[in-house]
């Protein structure tokens, strides 16, 4: 497996921010997946794609709140 070059961000809530983003941005993304699959009539599909939004919405909302208690507990 290739690994990315380390990043030159050594912020310590790096990652957190990088996966927050990504899970939200999966929310969004799946949308379009979504209406892919209702438009064929694929409601199989569109029924699986809207369970691994709702994981990623899940995650994204417990990476919010970790973030926020992260940074409340450095600047408090």
């Amino acid at each position: 497996m290739v690994r990315e070059p380390m990043s030159p961000v050594k912020d310590k809530n790096y990652d957190l921010i990088h996966a927050l983003q990504m899970s939200l941005q999966h929310v969004w993304q799946l949308e379009t997946y979504i209406a892919d699959a209702d438009s064929r009539g694929d409601s199989e599909l569109a029924t699986w794609f809207r369970k691994i939004q709702e994981n990623n919405r899940k995650a994204g909302e417990q990476g919010k709140q970790m973030l926020i208690s992260r940074l409340q507990k450095e600047n408090g």
